[in-house]
């Protein structure tokens, strides 16, 4: 009889949570068959309060927080997270150590009466949660109506009819691991909007020494996937943001080379800076940072600084 191993992967528990991590899990499996994988279930601060919207809670980690947490008190292995959930910096004594195969990055609207996105009723009520798709969508169609629209992606689905929304702008990439792609009405170009930094990627997130214990891990990186990863939240450390902050940007790698858009505005979509940036892979923090100081020096710093502070209330500890 073989001798097994054991290796025990934290997540959320939210269906699409569950689908990834069963994905790693099966691709742990395929590169040792000797490994027992098991899963185990941690519920985070931004599971538990679901009736107030993201933006206001405050914090960065929120659903994060109490998995890194098991990781770093040895209670689970490794950690599968949507990067776009990881704060720009990780805490003492853990590192991203692998993305895999990066999914589609966009955003997509899916719409009660299947109407695109420039097609919708003059104030249309549109559900999302995140701050960077309402600037984004405001930017474009200021006569919107935004509707704070929380819970997981099966929950979100159901409220575009029970709260009688117009529509729901979500990650494709959710909607493409679920199978869930022929709700979709119209895939939101850059142009309206630019997605979260790592959307569609997942993150395995592991305490520094673990490549001595899970040599595997490096089987499990794509590396042109970490290589734009690892750009867009050089680009969002730099701007000192959060997941939860009206910022956006997305990195292409191809022949050598590495491209990096960047986008912030702010909440009401009615003040923003943009820009690009390109150059080797191999400087892809350099180029995140680079894209980052030319946006604070073109107006991204007073955009942000009332967001990250609002009046009147304290930084979170």
């Amino acid at each position: 009889m073989r001798n097994k191993k054991t290796v025990s992967i934290g997540t959320r528990g939210s269906l699409l949570a569950l689908w990834q991590a069963r994905w790693v899990e099966a691709r742990l499996k395929e590169l040792d068959s000797d490994l027992e994988v098991e899963i185990r279930v941690i519920q985070t601060t931004g599971d538990k309060i679901l009736d107030v919207p993201l933006a206001k809670i405050g914090g960065k980690g929120l659903f994060v927080k109490e998995i890194e947490e098991a990781l770093l008190s040895g209670q689970v292995d490794l950690a599968v997270h949507s990067v776009k959930d990881l704060p720009a910096e990780l805490p003492e004594g853990l590192i991203l150590g692998a993305v895999p195969l990066r999914e589609v990055p966009w955003d997509a609207l899916i719409s009660r009466e299947g109407l695109p996105f420039d097609r919708l009723r003059a104030g249309a009520r549109i559900g999302t949660s995140s701050l960077r798709r309402q600037a984004q969508l405001l930017r474009r169609r200021p006569d919107l109506q935004i509707v704070s629209l929380r819970g997981n992606l099966d929950t979100r689905l159901r409220k575009l009819s029970s709260e009688g929304l117009d529509g729901i702008v979500l990650a494709l990439a959710g909607l493409s691991r679920m199978g869930w792609t022929d709700r979709v009405t119209e895939v939101l170009s850059a142009e309206v909007c630019l997605p979260a930094i790592g959307q569609g990627a997942l993150g395995i997130e592991v305490c520094q020494d673990a490549g001595e214990r899970m040599p595997f891990l490096g089987l499990l990186n794509h590396l042109p996937s970490y290589q734009a990863v690892t750009s867009e939240r050089a680009f969002l450390q730099r701007l000192e943001g959060g997941c939860q902050v009206p910022i956006a940007a997305l990195a292409e790698v191809g022949e050598g080379q590495l491209s990096l858009k960047g986008l912030v505005c702010s909440p009401q979509g009615d003040r923003w800076v943009s820009g690009s940036t390109q150059g080797r892979v191999e400087e892809a923090q350099e180029l995140g940072w680079k894209l980052a100081e030319r946006l604070l020096a073109e107006g991204a710093e007073a955009i942000l600084e009332p967001i990250r502070q609002p009046p009147g209330r304290p930084h979170p500890e």
